[in-house]
């Protein structure tokens, strides 16, 4: 069957769409128009229904033959040493966790707007907001966004709601994809970004939020107590977006003061793949719950006193008011999410501490041992997690190159902020045979 098939008047009929021509042409009148076609008429025509030069179709053995042979072409991220990160990070997926995702009735399930048919899910994502709650050091977390950068930029449109300004102070140390989104959201509002520096933050009575990163795009820690304290004494929120893993070492943001602690879920039992999809973390205070975009999943009882889960709060533009709304984030990714709990779950405190000493160590030890190389050095002082940068006596892309011969998969060219520089990053799943090999790589570039 085809999705769509010609009308007596030539144009195309949906086989989906329930409804007559005679009711089409009703909608037509009712509008003042003639024909489907001039509700496109601001699309350029070349563009409106182009034609596409598609190749003849295949059998599935031919295509399973011809997807097969451009799969072969990449390099799985498991079959060698990767020290590459900057957002999408190669860390450990229990076991566990596929059998229990790929459950029918989890991998099919969609939003859960009818409580009574949805309670499981209900319940994944309560226990999902309570791990993000514990971990960020929050009061109020959502039933997630698309990805850590969706987030970040939902917490500025939110904090610019809730302080009621409308410009922003971006850290420039945060990562350039987040700071990209950001951008893009903000200048369909009319809301101003203005990037500072770390070092010599200077905000206004005029200033909605100060967004930082912890760790930084570099893998730093910056002096999260001081520029929170900054942001406060200007009356704006300080907004986080938080790597989950370090924070089975390292203080929360809600220690700190945070207001809004975003953060991207994949290093949470979820798989690099191909840079998605993820899962975005999203946590506030509890006074700003009415300007939290997505869901929030709440538990209560019944009638007969059995604990029950409802959608306590939903803010899109289809349950309420549309100038109401605080998002148009039109799902949440409630399968990843799923991923996540059972992680946290499967790991608890004591195997997230674990991992992030792991990550913690081994990147220092890789530092260290490259940071004696003759032509290298680590540029940036102060301490770090697991990402680290290191300037190289060559370009980066070059020393990439060859290290991929020996399949080593490198680290991230930053040459754009550091001459000669590579994002290098390091987790649990880097052996010390792994890391020396590595360092025996880079010595063959003076």
């Amino acid at each position: 069957m085809t999705a769509t098939r010609p009308d007596t008047t030539g144009h195309f009929q949906s086989h989906y769409i329930p409804n007559t021509t005679d009711e089409q042409a009703e909608m037509l009148a009712a509008l003042g128009i003639v024909s489907i076609d001039q509700l496109f008429i601001d699309i350029p025509d070349e563009y409106r229904n182009p034609t596409l030069e598609l190749p003849a179709p295949l059998s599935e053995l031919e295509i399973q033959r011809e997807l097969g042979g451009m799969a072969a072409k990449n390099r799985p991220l498991g079959s060698g040493p990767s020290f590459l990160g900057a957002g999408s990070y190669d860390h450990f997926i229990p076991s566990i966790i596929k059998p229990l995702i790929t459950r029918g009735e989890f991998i099919t399930a969609y939003t859960p707007y009818q409580a009574e048919a949805s309670q499981g899910t209900l319940q994944v994502i309560y226990e999902f907001q309570t791990l993000i709650c514990n971990l960020y050091g929050m009061e109020v977390a959502n039933a997630g966004m698309y990805d850590g950068a969706t987030s970040l930029a939902e917490a500025v449109l939110m904090a610019c709601r809730v302080a009621k300004r409308e410009k922003v102070a971006l850290v420039d140390t945060v990562s350039p994809a987040y700071s990209a989104v950001i951008h893009t959201y903000c200048q369909s509002q009319d809301i101003a970004v203005e990037t500072v520096s770390p070092s010599n933050v200077v905000l206004d009575d005029e200033t909605a939020c100060l967004v930082l990163q912890y760790p930084n795009y570099f893998g730093n820690i910056e002096d999260m107590q001081n520029l929170i304290d900054v942001a406060h004494a200007q009356g704006a929120l300080a907004v986080v977006s938080t790597d989950p893993t370090a924070m089975g070492m390292f203080q929360t943001p809600g220690h700190y003061g945070a207001d809004i602690v975003t953060g991207d879920g994949q290093p949470l039992g979820i798989p690099s793949s191909f840079g998605g999809p993820f899962v975005g973390l999203f946590a506030t205070k509890q006074e700003y719950i009415r300007q939290m975009p997505s869901r929030l999943s709440g538990r209560t009882v019944d009638k007969n006193g059995k604990t029950g889960y409802v959608l306590t709060l939903q803010t899109r533009e289809q349950h309420i008011r549309r100038e109401r709304a605080t998002s148009n984030i039109c799902t949440n990714e409630a399968l990843y999410a799923l991923a996540s709990t059972i992680y946290l779950a499967a790991m608890g405190k004591q195997g997230l501490r674990q991992v992030a000493e792991l990550c913690y160590h081994k990147a220092h030890y890789a530092a260290a041992k490259i940071g004696e190389l003759p032509g290298y050095s680590l540029p940036i002082d102060g301490p770090f997690f697991q990402e680290f940068v290191v300037q190289c006596p060559s370009a980066p892309a070059d020393i990439n190159k060859k290290l991929m011969e020996q399949n080593i998969l490198g680290g991230l060219d930053v040459s754009e902020r550091v001459p000669n520089g590579m994002l290098l990053c390091v987790t649990e799943m880097s052996s010390r045979d792994d890391i020396n090999a590595l360092v025996a790589a880079l010595s063959e570039f003076k």
